[in-house]
């Protein structure tokens, strides 16, 4: 993809769509482990590693992977990454997770 970003002075209203930089592209893979995107959550998960059942049903439907596991078992969030986006709350059959207002 080549990188010919137009300043906002310069843009041209009338431009066709292959002549402006296209939104949401993905110009380099693997970036978000850099990032601690969870500072953008508004809501938490809580774990009751008590009631879990170790499933695992949570673990593919985080969009973050934000879940981890070790031994087999499922570990507490990864809250640098977590968004608070509420899928593993919603597939927990178990009720394990539940879904919070965070205070910052």
């Amino acid at each position: 993809m080549k990188n010919d970003y137009v300043p906002i002075a310069n843009f041209n209203e009338l431009a066709g769509w292959k002549e402006i930089f296209p939104a949401g592209a993905v110009c380099e893979g693997g970036t978000a482990q850099l990032f601690n995107t969870g500072d953008w959550r508004t809501m938490i998960p809580s774990y009751a590693e008590e009631k879990c059942k170790h499933c695992m049903l949570c673990v593919p439907a985080c969009p973050d992977a934000s879940i981890p596991i070790k031994d087999g078992k499922r570990q507490d969030f990864d809250f640098k990454h977590c968004k608070g986006c509420g899928v593993c709350y919603k597939v927990c059959p178990f009720g394990a997770i539940t879904l919070g207002k965070e205070d910052k």
